[in-house]
């Protein structure tokens, strides 16, 4: 499974359930000039691959210099950040998706920021 890169437009779909079918978007929250979030990316990737098989969640990688503004309506702080979107098909547009990001670890990879185990763990409970 590819991580495919989300355009503002795209993330404006699935944040206000603008979404044909159930899925659950994994969102890496990035920036160019952030060296823990280009470290994070290949264990992004990895993690990616392991649910290839699952056509109930993709994987998103979104530069947030396209849109600052996102996380403001996100409600985090800095990036690298992990959040996990479950849109509704039948919800209003107007309405956020449900959405929950990931908490910041009490000690963090001083490489990539979030652990692996983390990332995963919190993927399993918030999928649909």
């Amino acid at each position: 499974m590819n991580v495919k890169r989300i355009s503002n437009e795209g993330l404006e779909k699935i944040l206000h359930n603008k979404v044909l079918t159930p899925v659950t978007c994994v969102v890496k929250f990035y920036s160019n000039d952030c060296h823990l979030c280009h470290a994070l990316q290949e264990y992004y990737v990895d993690i990616a691959k392991q649910y290839e098989l699952d056509s109930k969640i993709v994987f998103y990688a979104f530069n947030i210099d396209d849109d600052p503004s996102i996380s403001k309506m996100l409600k985090f702080e800095g990036v690298p950040t992990i959040a996990v979107v479950n849109p509704t098909p039948q919800a209003s547009p107007k309405r956020l998706s449900k959405h929950r990001v990931l908490d910041e670890p009490e000690k963090p990879n001083e490489k990539t920021w979030y652990r692996v185990s983390d990332i995963k763990k919190f993927i399993e409970q918030e999928k649909i």
